[in-house]
């Protein structure tokens, strides 16, 4: 396990590099001057003058190649540069906002798995009865319908007309809600569909009814053995799941003017603030690489017969 931990973050180390020239080179190429961009945000006129002598401070006369090394070195330092829009360190700011979306993710996450677990067990035990039907039916018209629109339904029925929770969210429970019902919902009817799929193939197999037809309750086998197998699916689920709460709340941060990293990042592609893009996309990617490996970890610990890449544990 040691030597598969070891070489899945050596893997990351050429992922990481080639994402970090990717991102670079596109900030680049993007249109606007990021020198007048600085000049502009601090309130003072963007004459040739000035705007020369801030590309020089900023080292942007300097070969692309010059510019990347630079860039890459103070990032390795943990130096991701100052905002172009506000002057704040870039590394505050995400630490700030990260912070916020964590919990936006975790709350999320809870909501999906408390109501997902019980309901796609249900209907995979109730098979082709109205049960089932009936929460397939509501799982299929929750995962068809966009975060965005989820926002302003539950905005418009629990802030407007019922007035129970804010409609700019707050740190406090009460603002946390909404914001996390609305990532909670499509993501709790996949959730339903899939472990729905998994107990289902894990009934028909043999253990199972050997198990039935040595009178062991259904309980029992269905708590003690099926669930207990369906956990490496789920925990893979989970896994993924929390990288795309994490990138992906986009939409429903910017509604509810929810302070984490999607509001963040909307707010610096509008002001082409290409320090906290750059380092966001880092950021982002970084998340993904740790959280697949202890997903993957995860599996093989909960599922002692899969074995790691190359045959070892």
């Amino acid at each position: 396990m040691k030597k598969y931990i070891l070489k899945r973050l050596l893997q990351m180390i050429p992922i990481m590099l080639g994402l970090s020239l990717l991102v670079f080179c596109l900030m680049y190429i993007s249109p606007g001057d990021p020198a007048t961009k600085k000049l502009n945000a601090m309130g003072i006129e963007a004459s040739p003058e000035a705007i020369e002598k801030t590309k020089e401070e900023m080292g942007l006369n300097r070969p692309i190649i010059v510019q990347y090394m630079s860039w890459l070195g103070n990032m390795l330092k943990g130096d991701l540069g100052e905002s172009y829009h506000n002057g704040m360190k870039v590394g505050e700011l995400l630490k700030k906002a990260s912070g916020y979306t964590f919990t936006l993710a975790l709350s999320s996450l809870f909501i999906a798995l408390l109501v997902s677990v019980p309901l796609g067990i249900l209907t995979a035990v109730k098979k082709n009865r109205f049960i089932d039907y009936f929460i397939r039916f509501f799982s299929f018209f929750g995962n068809s319908m966009p975060n965005f629109l989820i926002s302003v339904i539950l905005m418009y029925l629990f802030s407007i007309k019922i007035k129970l929770f804010p409609v700019i969210a707050d740190s406090s429970v009460k603002g946390l809600f909404l914001p996390a019902m609305a990532l909670a919902i499509p993501l709790a009817s996949r959730f339903v569909r899939q472990i729905r799929a998994q107990v289902l193939e894990e009934l028909d197999k043999p253990y199972v009814q050997g198990a039935y037809a040595r009178g062991v309750k259904n309980n029992i086998v269905l708590y003690n053995n099926v669930l207990h197998n369906c956990l490496s699916p789920i925990i893979t689920l989970v896994g993924l799941s929390i990288g795309t709460l994490m990138g992906g709340s986009v939409v429903v941060e910017t509604i509810f003017r929810w302070s984490g990293l999607g509001k963040l990042v909307m707010d610096s592609i509008t002001y082409r603030d290409y320090p906290v893009i750059q380092a966001f996309v880092i950021y982002m990617a970084l998340i993904y690489c740790v959280i697949n490996l202890i997903t993957d970890i995860s599996y093989h610990k909960l599922d002692p017969r899969v074995k790691t890449y190359g045959g070892t544990k």
